[in-house]
């Protein structure tokens, strides 16, 4: 595919060259790059994209560059804010992080032999000229504000530089550096072919994909996106098949058909807003790559029922950079021999596990993402952490929540690893909140002026012990696997009750009140933003469930019919069918004195009755998910 010589090629304008003189010299240079767009995130993570021909963003740079572009209210999502008769909402660039240049590999410029470029402008959104809301701004602020806060405690509870090797005082510290970075999975398939459930679980079970080597189409994909975003400066670590898929077989065409496969693409880590531009920057190669190549591409947490989905494993650090120019992490003990972790690395990780109730709504915002999360999938259903069995025993436990990685030849390497965000959740967001709650355990930690050895024994308490900041009928530590080792009673009574919809994840937001706070901090997420990021995914899940879910399954309900012949059957279809015909009419077939189950829950929709149309979306799931193994197994014994 990359037939063109891509070292002539522009990928990105790094932040230390965003001075006017400078972008007018480096498009001059590279005339492959024909458009501009300035690229704000609202508060549902959706980016604008306009285009904007590179003369005319050159004649007019300066007043770009410092007061950005307008646009119309209704073309971005700020439910609340930006109303029709109060939609003026500008676009700022954003001139401290990298910019990259986004390639149509489907239009090649006849001047230059080269795909048509636009260079992308991460920006705010900025909503009658002196509010500046949407994702990106509430990460910058949260950022802002952790900073902040964190070294205003760290000068009052300076007891805590006994356990972090390298600094003496706060006055050593120049700057605090957060470091994120996420891993991408994604399902390629070419189009128009659907999975076979058996044979995706029964590879999964088999373990027939994972780290495989890829083929045909798939492979030189891979490469060729691996090769691309190495050059946009993104340090890819690797590329490699997942656990879910199976194998592609060769067609006629002498290409590759029937490919259903799960990838996963790593990169390095980098400053937090900056990983979150990177990430969206990343997925739009991958997707123009692969769909280049014949595939389609999904970022959906569960494209596929009974096989894992898609997570997107989001990694949080912190480091003070010292005026002597070195880089200390905040998370790492002083003697990995001794301690897992030092106070501050504690406080962020109770933090995270105290307040992941109210950060849940921000991570798990889609009917998609509580599709993924369910027990006996890798995917994290429970609010509880791992450190590991000891010190020197690292814990590589699967099953948690958020994870400690450490490593003691590396101690910068010492982070959290949150295990519950998907491909489609808003990494702004995600990391934002992250952070916020990360910063409440810190701070009860210091304020409290406890030692490694008290917070181990916090982080390890179990269910009825009291603590100074975790819950009393709580635990927040296994090294057990959390699915196999523990009932669904345990579970729900240790580590919490999950939330299985949309509408009981939001619900959250009201039952934990007291603790709204930690978000609203500094002004990082004013009362008018939460309740404009609670109408828009209160809208979102309505809309879906309404128009898309239910005539769906109405869709499935109908295609699940008779299918034995009059004169070839046995008692065992006749059984069968009758199961089956009497579970399509429950689902979906009213009566003149009874609604069925999808009627019922589109009148829940349309009266707000939000409680039972949640109850009655589980109870759809439920028969839908018991109607396809009886039609499954009907249609199996019939020759």
């Amino acid at each position: 595919m990359l037939g063109y010589d891509i070292d002539k090629m522009l990928f990105r304008i790094p932040a230390e060259n965003h001075s006017a003189e400078e972008i007018k010299a480096i498009l001059n240079d590279h005339p492959e790059v024909e458009f501009v767009s300035l690229v704000g995130i609202d508060i549902a993570g959706h980016d604008t994209d306009e285009k904007i021909p590179v003369k005319l963003f050159l004649e007019d740079i300066e007043k770009i560059l410092q007061n950005g572009v307008q646009t119309d209210g209704s073309s971005v999502n700020l439910p609340l804010i930006a109303a029709l008769n109060n939609a003026k909402v500008d676009i700022i660039p954003d001139l401290n992080v990298h910019w990259y240049v986004d390639y149509n590999f489907r239009n090649i410029g006849f001047k230059t032999g080269l795909p048509v470029g636009t260079l992308r402008i991460p920006s705010f959104l900025v909503h009658n000229d002196d509010f500046e809301c949407g994702s990106r701004v509430v990460l910058r602020d949260a950022l802002e504000c952790v900073k902040e806060e964190l070294l205003d405690e760290l000068r009052k509870h300076p007891y805590v530089f006994e356990y972090i090797k390298g600094i003496d005082s706060v006055d050593d510290i120049e700057d605090l550096i957060f470091t994120s970075a996420t891993e991408l999975e994604f399902w390629v398939k070419t189009p128009d072919d659907k999975g076979d459930r058996e044979q995706l679980f029964t590879a999964q079970v088999l373990k027939e994909q994972y780290w495989k080597r890829t083929y045909g189409e798939v492979r030189t994909a891979l490469e060729d996106t691996l090769t691309l975003l190495d050059k946009y400066g993104f340090e890819v670590e690797m590329g490699h098949k997942e656990v879910g898929g199976v194998k592609a077989r060769m067609g006629n065409s002498g290409h590759y058909d029937h490919v259903m496969e799960q990838l996963e693409i790593d990169w390095k880590f980098t400053t937090a807003l900056q990983a979150a531009d990177n990430e969206n920057q990343v997925k739009y190669v991958v997707r123009d790559i692969f769909t280049n190549h014949g595939l389609d591409v999904t970022f959906m947490a569960k494209p596929f029922e009974w096989v894992a989905g898609s997570g997107e494993h989001t990694h949080l650090g912190l480091a003070a950079k010292l005026k002597s120019g070195k880089v200390v992490s905040l998370f790492a003990p002083a003697d990995f021999t001794k301690d897992y972790m030092n106070p501050l690395g504690y406080g962020g990780l109770m933090g995270l596990l105290r307040n992941y109730e109210i950060m849940n709504p921000f991570i798990s915002s889609s009917n998609d993402a509580f599709n993924r999360l369910k027990p006996g999938y890798e995917a994290p259903v429970c609010i509880v952490t791992s450190l590991g069995r000891s010190v020197n025993e690292p814990s590589r436990n699967r099953t948690v929540l958020a994870g400690l990685i450490r490593d003691p030849k590396n101690p910068l390497a010492t982070r959290f690893e949150l295990r519950s965000p998907n491909p489609k959740s808003n990494t702004y967001l995600v990391i934002a909140t992250a952070y916020m709650a990360i910063l409440d355990g810190m701070k009860a930690v210091l304020e409290s002026e406890k030692t490694p050895a008290e917070l181990e024994k916090s982080i390890s308490k179990k269910c009825g012990e009291e603590d100074f900041y975790l819950e009393t009928e709580r635990e927040y530590r296994s090294e057990d696997d959390v699915f196999d080792d523990y009932t669904q009673e345990e579970r729900d009574k240790l580590f919490g009750r999950a939330p299985a919809t949309v509408w009981e994840n939001l619900c959250a937001l009201e039952n934990h009140k007291d603790r709204l706070h930690v978000l609203k901090e500094g002004q990082v997420m004013p009362s008018i933003v939460l309740k404009s990021y609670c109408e828009q995914t209160l809208a979102q899940w309505k809309t879906e469930l309404h128009d898309r879910i239910i005539p769906d399954t109405m869709n499935i309900i109908r295609g699940c019919v008779k299918a034995h012949k009059d004169d070839d059957f046995s008692d065992y279809d006749i059984k069968n069918w009758l199961e089956i015909d009497r579970l399509r009419h429950e689902m979906a077939k009213d009566t003149i004195t009874e609604k069925c189950l999808l009627t019922r829950a589109k009148d829940a929709l349309d009266n707000g009755e939000y409680n039972l149309a949640s109850e009655l979306q589980l109870e759809i799931q439920r028969k839908l998910n018991e109607l396809t193994v009886k039609y499954t197994n009907y249609k199996k014994n019939l020759l």
